[in-house]
């Protein structure tokens, strides 16, 4: 049986070598100390697997990978509320990323912004939610600028990473 030109194996060796490559990315980035003046202000370098996977593979594959991703690492290097605030970032980063792909007007550094921007926002609206305070909406500006810087150099890295590794989304080398 073949997934769209794919056998079972190669996908999730894929799967795999992605998942660990965003798991690995998690983990040096927690390394870093947090010398930023703004708490929670992160470089997302995770991000680069999923703006990869976003271009060189389907984008429900993207999804997977991305939804695995926080859920190890969370469990590895968090807690519930990593994981609440990971997931939301994720899933409305990938989906805005997604659709603004989908324009054809962006390039890879476009969409990862977009994301960036996206994923701030999500985490953001979860801690409304969970801290049942509306007045951290004014953190958003803020968050929305490091989204910015953070999703251009995750972007020209990606982009790099697209132009240079040679993977259609059949999954074949090109």
């Amino acid at each position: 049986m073949r997934l769209h030109g794919r056998s079972p194996a190669r996908l999730a060796a894929e799967y795999g070598v992605l998942i660990a490559l965003a798991l690995v990315l998690s983990y040096a980035e927690s390394l870093i100390p947090a010398f930023f003046a703004v708490p929670g202000v992160k470089l997302g370098l995770a991000n680069t697997v999923a703006v990869f996977a976003l271009y060189r593979m389907r984008g429900c594959d993207a999804w997977v990978i991305s939804l695995v991703r926080v859920m190890l690492a969370s469990i590895l290097f968090g807690s519930m509320f990593t994981f609440a605030y990971s997931a939301a970032g994720a899933a409305l980063s990938l989906a805005v990323m997604q659709l603004v792909k989908k324009t054809g007007r962006f390039s890879p550094v476009g969409v990862s912004v977009c994301g960036g921007v996206a994923h701030n926002a999500g985490q953001i609206l979860v801690a409304v939610f969970l801290l049942e305070t509306g007045s951290l909406i004014y953190y958003l500006p803020v968050l929305c600028i490091s989204g910015v810087i953070a999703g251009i150099a995750i972007g020209a890295v990606s982009g790099m990473l697209i132009r240079r590794i040679g993977w259609g989304k059949d999954g074949r080398p090109r």
